[in-house]
């Protein structure tokens, strides 16, 4: 089996589901956000949790499969998505972001977050194509 799809398997079945309950229940995990996109299939809401990428009215991830990952297909299908951040619902419009600098986004979000420097190790250690997604919240 290769990296991505031992990742994937694993984040699929034990990793998102134990994280994304625990912060849809009010737990607060450091470092880590809610992501709701529109199923580019089935049109209905699907929820992941991603690492805590607020930076004032713009929210930052970076995709640890790139193109792989649902969540980013979702968005390049349908760029409206919610983010629940610290317990709130933030509504925006996301974007891939091909030419970023994942590292270096992952360096910076490290030095705001407490507890993204933990989820960023954990991206670069499991990802497998980097890609960053910049979502801007509406006013």
């Amino acid at each position: 089996m290769d990296k991505y799809r031992a990742v994937n398997a694993f984040q699929k079945r034990v990793g998102n589901p134990i994280v994304r309950t625990a912060l849809e229940r009010g737990l607060r995990i450091p470092g880590y956000s809610v992501l709701e996109t529109i199923g580019r299939k089935s049109g209905l809401p699907r929820r992941v949790p991603v690492g805590d990428g607020l930076d004032g009215d713009t929210f930052w991830i970076v995709s640890e499969h790139g193109r792989r990952a649902a969540y980013v297909r979702n968005i390049e299908a349908n760029p409206r998505v919610r983010v629940k951040v610290r317990g709130k619902w933030l509504a925006g419009t996301a974007v891939t972001m091909h030419d970023d600098d994942t590292r270096e986004r992952q360096r910076i979000m490290g030095e705001r977050r407490r507890g993204s420097k933990l989820n960023s190790a954990a991206v670069r250690g499991f990802g497998t194509d980097l890609l960053t997604v910049r979502i801007d919240f509406d006013r």
